[in-house]
């Protein structure tokens, strides 16, 4: 029988796929633009345990964005607010919160008993451990960014390493949304879109494996790019 708070995901999802997510593990590594949204997303729709990761607190240049900056909370760790808001939301979640970075040295017990890790980072060095470490663990990572009116979506199976096709030339420390900013409609929806990706591949139905996805807010466009 389905619980009241899942009843207006049917007919989308089954009981019983219902039942599958609430099994599932899910690694988010960063709680800011990105990570605030699809932490929302997944706890709404039921993902039954989620592990969070990020070492930043919030500030005042956060709100512009990120779903759990408010300014009753700035200088609170962002692990702690995603932690909160998501057992606000669904108390059927587990949490896991770590306040920390995602170094070479602690990516194998963050992954760990994991069944995806989205990638809801901001520079590329990051992104490029996070590939690995998922790749290591043998499992897929679900890829997003945002630049100004620009998103985009992937997923990454265990050893496609899209990333050095995506960033080739990209070494420096901070990613294209430091360079040209990120607006809270542009992260909201590149956000939703890693959400429905990480469901789908939880539940076994057609992703973006293979493919990009380029949202172009400002042009109304959405495109899927075939990656070899």
């Amino acid at each position: 029988m389905t619980l009241e708070r899942y009843l207006r995901n049917q007919d989308a999802i089954s009981d019983a796929e219902q039942e599958i997510l609430a099994q599932k593990c899910v690694l988010v590594v960063g709680c800011g633009g990105l990570g605030g949204y699809v932490i929302e997303c997944l706890a709404r729709i039921g993902v039954g345990h989620m592990r969070v990761v990020d070492n930043d607190v919030f500030d005042e240049s956060n709100l512009n964005r990120q779903l759990l900056s408010s300014s009753m909370n700035l200088g609170r760790p962002k692990t702690l607010a995603a932690r909160q808001r998501a057992m606000a939301i669904n108390p059927l979640v587990e949490i896991e919160a770590y306040q920390t970075n995602f170094t070479a040295e602690n990516a194998p017990e963050l992954v760990a008993g994991c069944d995806i890790a989205i990638d809801a980072l901001d520079n590329i060095p990051s992104r490029l451990l996070l590939q690995q470490a998922a790749k290591t663990a043998g499992i897929p990572l679900v890829h997003g960014a945002v630049a100004g009116w620009m998103g985009r979506v992937s997923v990454i199976q265990p050893g496609d390493d899209l990333f050095s096709q995506l960033y080739p030339a990209q070494t420096e420390i901070q990613g294209e949304e430091m360079e040209r900013g990120a607006l809270s409609f542009t992260v909201s929806l590149t956000a939703s879109f890693q959400a429905a990706e990480t469901v789908k591949l939880l539940l076994g139905k057609p992703s973006l494996t293979g493919e990009l996805l380029e949202i172009d807010i400002l042009h109304s466009i959405v495109k899927k790019i075939k990656i070899t």
